[in-house]
């Protein structure tokens, strides 16, 4: 399992990617890091035409009931695999 500490160090190495991931990817990352962080979604999902909250909203979702230690082991995992890619 990923420390909190790892979380965290991952989180801030994901800002300095060298290049942009693809835009499935950042939903990945960004539904994993709320996963690990906050736990199940929470609140309305965005409606009328805002798009990127609803993609967002959807991913978040889809891991609904996914622990936070097993979120947080993947998101560190996938910002790693991400270096290593561009290496």
């Amino acid at each position: 399992m990923a420390t909190t500490e790892e979380f965290e160090a991952a989180a801030a190495r994901a800002q300095q990617l060298p290049s942009k991931p693809s835009n499935m990817v950042l939903l990945q990352l960004y539904a994993l890091y709320k996963q690990a962080s906050e736990g199940d979604v929470s609140g309305d999902r965005p409606g009328g035409f805002d798009f990127k909250g609803i993609a967002k909203y959807d991913a978040w979702a889809e891991l609904s009931g996914k622990s936070q230690d097993d979120a947080r082991q993947e998101y560190v995992k996938l910002v790693n695999s991400l270096f290593e890619q561009c290496a």
